[in-house]
């Protein structure tokens, strides 16, 4: 059967010579490769003592941010969830009532704001969707843990700490 491009490649099968059959150059050339290795930098960090620098786009464990009032930016819209390839968000909306307004900024806020960790693949997605900004990935790497239920952090583990903002304009004038 001839070839469609009417090329035909001649494969010549040349006999070994004495060393080649010995295979001596190929073991004295593994040697060498691996004698080099040795006296290479080691690329290890020693962590906890030294910490790796990271790149701008380095995506860590997820926040719920706070606006300059202190208040919760989350609304509960759902958006982050819908993004997620993994389904790893899970949330409960919930309405307002009367005198929180100084916790959330909208009339409806996420009474329960779930990620599992296990789950989660740091895509971004979630980040991406959220209308408000109140979801990113620029905390510290997830922490180890032993048990499964460990890895589902809820609010407690998601808000960013409240800061009272005229508690640092005091500190700066005196």
């Amino acid at each position: 059967m001839q070839s469609l491009s009417n090329r035909k490649k001649v494969i010549e099968q040349k006999p070994m010579n004495f060393w080649e059959r010995m295979y001596l150059p190929a073991i004295a050339k593994g040697l060498g490769i691996t004698i080099r290795h040795f006296f290479k930098k080691i690329p290890t960090v020693k962590y906890p003592e030294e910490k790796r620098p990271y790149s701008k786009n380095f995506r860590g464990q997820h926040s719920l941010k706070r606006d300059e009032q202190g208040r919760e930016r989350c609304t509960a819209c759902g958006l982050c969830a819908l993004s997620c390839p993994a389904e790893a968000i899970t949330m409960t909306a919930a309405e307002r009532k009367k005198g929180e307004e100084s916790l959330y900024r909208e009339e409806k806020y996420a009474a329960v704001y779930e990620i599992n960790m296990l789950r989660c693949i740091f895509c971004g997605l979630c980040e991406e969707a959220c209308p408000k900004e109140a979801i990113y990935l620029d905390g510290p790497h997830v922490t180890a843990e032993y048990l499964r239920k460990d890895f589902i952090y809820g609010k407690d583990k998601l808000v960013e700490p409240s800061f009272d903002i005229t508690k640092l304009i005091q500190d700066k004038t005196s």
